[in-house]
């Protein structure tokens, strides 16, 4: 079988998806994909919230033990490629695309990921004069109510950078989407990209996510 290295564009995707199918030979790829993404979203947020690290050392304890030593580093690496990746060009949704090109999104699901040239022009059009919002209301919030892996709120942030406005303080990010798994591919962007926010996992239509004060900074729940 071909790899699906060859359809995916650039040579960090390429080294990431041939590290990802190294991993397939005793577990199904989503099985892989999603224990993997897991992985990375609790080393994450461990390093920075220490409110319910015991919860996630355990969960990332019971999923690092399906896996070999070998097989352990190699995600390991593949979580410093997506560092790498981003910090050699953010401007890209890396986990989303990769996510597509693999055919792991469910389309019983509805998850037809927005490709991120799009997402940059919608950010574009809608998003005029985002410093003189910044000065006159001290910060600005931004919601994708269906982020997936977060293409449009990580072409928000570039166009923030393209705007001289530092998204890191004074932008909002803020998330949902009904897939545990895409959510947290699109916590592990935002985090890594330094946006200040939070992702909310559930149906969006039948719960959305709220926040007690008017423009979302201190989300209910």
């Amino acid at each position: 079988m071909k790899s699906d290295a060859r359809l995916v564009r650039g040579a960090a995707q390429k080294e990431l998806v041939k590290a990802f199918e190294s991993l397939c030979g005793r577990h199904g790829r989503w099985e892989v994909w999603a224990d993997w993404i897991v992985m990375c979203a609790c080393s994450i947020s461990n390093a920075v919230d220490r409110a319910h690290r015991n919860e996630r050392e355990k969960t990332y304890k019971t999923l690092s033990e399906k896996y070999t030593e070998a097989e352990r580093q190699t995600m390991a690496e593949m979580l410093g490629m997506v560092v790498a990746a981003l910090d050699e060009n953010q401007d890209q949704d890396l986990l989303g695309e990769i996510f597509m090109t693999l055919g792991l999104g469910n389309e019983h699901n509805g998850q037809f990921f927005t490709p991120y040239n799009v997402c940059s022009a919608m950010s574009a059009l809608n998003s005029e004069n985002i410093a003189a919002q910044v000065e006159r209301q001290g910060w600005v919030s931004v919601s994708d109510p269906a982020c997936g892996a977060g293409a449009l709120l990580v072409a928000f942030a570039n166009e923030c950078t393209r705007q001289k406005v530092n998204y890191q303080t004074s932008v909002l990010f803020v998330a949902q989407d009904i897939d545990f798994t895409v959510g947290l591919m699109c916590y592990i962007q935002l985090s890594l990209l330094g946006c200040a926010g939070y992702v909310v996992i559930g149906d969006t239509l039948a719960h959305p996510a709220t926040a007690y004060d008017r423009r979302g900074a201190d989300p209910a729940g």
